[in-house]
């Protein structure tokens, strides 16, 4: 049994579509979820039916073979595959909020003829940023492009890159003039197979296990010129304004996440008796599960909110970095509050609520730290620089 819903926030278009999507989570994604964590990799027949479904290309337009839906939709698609699995929420996350949504708004037709339909179809996309040296200080990053000719030659290394082993197509920043700071930045489209690009050492992850984060390595790759995603030294605005979006992403897989936890916890209180009855019979038992309740209630809402000003042109950074930082809270603290209903059988892998608890730690790490997120509220709500 779900906690309560915010139906009143969906569409009857949007229910059915998140209908379907849960059905389809229950039985072809739940039963993989534990193996999938034990040996590290994501189902490769499960990602084939993640394309057949439309959940790659959500946002891309039909003529380009995506399901031309809105951002909204992505956002659901993420909520219910992470409430069963969180490494599946973040595969379908990065291709549609970071990589679709970065060639929509910032490649030239061209390009989008050459790319778009193939992310629908059956490519894999990742977002390269992150450098051993640049984490928050994302625009300290060392990858450098030097222009030779009429394409670039790219070299240094990227790190925790998201769906790296399962992409072909790498949204990725380097700098085409180190001395001029952030704006020599440039995005370049990195295809799998391009000379001198190479995908190295895949992460052992506390959670999200199934999703691959790997090393990116590039020894004289080299792209061709007409691969510049937007205008050289603008890569800084498209990596702005992208993680922004991403950033609600993140929200919606916590949050999700956040609800799979609780309803283990609902129906497991309901089930465990001490003391001759039910533990939800309890008190205490019964006001964690309600606080728990609330807290996922706000945090989906919040989600939706800001997902809605998205679709319709507001301005929405404020409410994306909120949205990231409350909606990562909750998810820890509801992931943790179901190991403690669950007493010392929640601390074990034969159930479940662990390994919600262990995926919903990077929400507060990846895509702008907690802190981050917090500077850029307070620079919106107070004023500044």
């Amino acid at each position: 049994m779900p906690p309560p819903s915010p139906a009143s926030a969906l569409t009857e278009d949007e229910i059915l579509f998140r209908d379907n999507l849960r059905q389809f989570a229950e039985e072809k994604l739940r039963p993989l979820v534990r193996p999938m964590d034990e040996k590290g990799m994501f189902d490769e027949d499960l990602l084939r039916e993640f394309f057949q479904l439309g959940l790659m290309g959500i946002e891309i337009p039909e003529e380009l073979g995506g399901g031309g839906g809105k951002f909204f939709e992505s956002i659901l698609a993420v909520e219910e595959l992470s409430r069963i699995d969180a490494s599946a929420g973040v595969i379908v996350d990065v291709q549609n909020t970071l990589v679709n949504n970065a060639l929509l708004r910032w490649a030239n037709d061209e390009q989008k003829k050459r790319y778009l339909p193939r992310m629908a179809s059956n490519t894999c996309g990742a977002y390269a940023l992150s450098e051993a040296g640049s984490g928050s200080d994302a625009f300290a990053l060392q990858t450098r492009a030097e222009l030779i000719g009429s394409g670039y030659v790219l070299n240094g290394r990227k790190l925790w890159i998201t769906n790296a082993k399962e992409a072909g197509v790498f949204i990725l920043f380097a700098t085409v003039d180190a001395s001029a700071g952030y704006k020599g930045i440039t995005a370049f489209i990195v295809e799998k197979d391009f000379s001198g690009f190479r995908v190295g050492k895949k992460e052992d992850k506390l959670g999200i296990r199934a999703s691959s984060t790997c090393e990116l390595i590039l020894e004289d790759c080299r792209v061709p010129g007409e691969n510049v995603l937007g205008e050289v030294g603008k890569g800084y605005k498209i990596a702005i304004e992208t993680l922004n979006e991403g950033r609600i992403g993140i929200g919606a897989q916590m949050a999700g996440l956040a609800r799979g936890a609780w309803e283990y916890a609902a129906n497991y209180a309901r089930e465990r008796k001490q003391f001759g009855k039910a533990i939800s019979d309890f008190q205490a038992v019964q006001f964690q599960l309600a606080q728990m309740a609330t807290e996922i209630e706000a945090a989906r809402l919040l989600v939706y909110n800001t997902a809605r000003m998205k679709d319709a042109g507001m301005p929405f950074v404020k409410e994306a970095a909120m949205t990231k930082l409350f909606c990562s809270q909750v998810a820890e603290r509801v992931t943790s509050l179901a190991i403690e209903i669950y007493g010392g059988y929640g601390f074990t892998k034969d159930y479940p609520v662990e390994k919600f608890w262990r995926d919903s730690k990077i929400g507060k790490i990846y895509e702008g730290t907690s802190n981050m997120q917090l500077a850029t509220i307070a620079k919106l709500v107070l004023g500044g620089k």
